[in-house]
C-alpha cells in the first residue's frame, strides 16, 4: 500500500464527534464526489463518483449519521430535500457557512483528501496535491490550506487546477491538520532519517573534499622539494626551510601540525605553512 493510500486510511475512519463537522466533511465529499440523482424507477438517489472506496464508505457513513440516510432503503424526496438545501449545489464551492469553524475546515480538509488528494512516497520526494477540476473549488481550498498558515499553490495541469504543497514542513503541518497522527509520525520519522542520511553525506563530502585538497597540496610541497634537491641542494637551503624540507620528504602523508611537532625546536601549524610557502616559492623561481 502506497503511502498517500495509508493515509487516506487513516482518515477514512476518523470520525468528527460533533454533528456540524460532519456536515463539512460530507459537503466536501459531496462537493468532490457525490452527485444527486434518480433512478430510472424514479428513486431519488445519493451516490459518490469515485473508485476509492473509502470514500464510499466514509460518504454513506456521514449520510446515516447526519441525515439518518441508509444505504439500503429509498431516500425519500424530503430526505433529499434536507441534503440538498444544507449541501448546495455541487457545482458551486462549499458554502462558507459551513466551513466557518477552525474544527470544521479540518474536516472539510480531510474530506477533499480523501476525495482528490494524493501524495508522492516521502522516501523519494515531498509532495501532495489536489486535483480539481473548477478554479473556484481549487481556489477555495487554498484559501482554507492557507488559513492554518500553511503555503499551498495552483497550478493549471492540462483541464485540472491542482493545489500543491513541496514543502516537507507544511505537508507535516496538513496532516495535523486533518487529524492523521499516524501517518504524520511515520513522515515525521522518515524526515529525520533522510535529513540525517543528508547530513552525514554532506559531512563525508566535505571530508573528501578536504582530504583531497591536503593530498593535492602535499603532493606539490614534494615535488618542489624534490626538484629544489635536484637543481639547487637541500645544503643549501638555511636550517629551519632545510629542516623543514627533509621533514616532508621523510612525512609525505603528516598532516602540517604533525610535521610542526617533527622539528627542532617544534613550531605551529602557520610556521609550518609559512616554511614550505617559502620552499614552493623558491622552487618556482628556480624553474624560471
Amino acid at each position: 500500500m502506497s503511502f498517500s493510500s495509508e493515509v487516506k486510511e487513516e482518515l477514512a475512519k476518523h470520525i468528527s464527534p460533533a454533528r456540524h463537522c460532519q456536515i463539512a466533511e460530507l459537503a466536501a465529499l459531496m462537493n468532490f464526489s457525490g452527485q444527486y440523482g434518480r433512478s430510472a424507477e424514479g428513486d431519488f438517489m445519493i451516490g459518490f463518483k469515485t473508485e476509492n472506496e473509502a470514500v464510499v464508505r466514509k460518504g454513506f457513513t456521514l449520510l446515516k449519521k447526519t441525515y439518518n440516510i441508509d444505504t439500503d432503503v429509498k431516500i425519500s424526496e424530503e430526505q433529499m430535500r434536507s441534503v440538498i438545501d444544507k449541501i448546495g449545489d455541487l457545482s458551486e464551492p462549499v458554502s462558507p457557512l459551513l466551513i466557518k469553524n477552525s474544527c470544521c475546515q479540518r474536516a472539510f480538509l480531510r474530506g477533499a483528501f480523501l476525495c482528490i488528494g494524493s501524495m508522492s512516497d516521502p522516501q523519494k520526494s515531498y509532495h501532495l496535491e489536489f486535483v480539481c477540476t473548477d478554479e473556484d473549488k481549487a481556489r477555495q481550498l487554498q484559501s482554507v490550506i492557507q488559513g492554518f498558515d500553511i503555503e499551498a499553490k495552483i497550478v493549471l495541469r492540462k483541464k485540472y487546477y491542482v493545489v500543491y504543497l513541496k514543502e516537507g514542513s507544511g505537508i507535516v503541518d496538513l496532516l495535523n491538520v486533518c487529524e492523521a497522527p499516524i501517518a504524520l509520525m511515520k513522515l515525521e520519522n522518515l524526515r529525520i532519517v533522510k535529513e540525517m542520511r543528508n547530513s552525514v553525506n554532506r559531512r563525508v563530502n566535505c571530508e573528501t573534499a578536504n582530504i583531497t585538497k591536503t593530498v593535492t597540496a602535499a603532493t606539490r610541497q614534494i615535488e618542489d622539494i624534490i626538484y629544489i634537491r635536484d637543481h639547487y641542494g637541500l645544503e643549501n637551503l638555511p636550517e629551519p626551510l632545510s629542516q623543514m624540507a627533509e621533514v616532508r620528504l621523510e612525512n609525505p602523508d603528516a598532516p602540517l601540525k604533525e610535521l610542526g611537532e617533527y622539528l627542532d625546536p617544534p613550531v605551529g601549524k602557520s610556521g609550518v605553512n609559512h616554511r614550505l610557502r617559502k620552499l614552493s616559492e623558491l622552487a618556482d623561481r628556480i624553474r624560471t
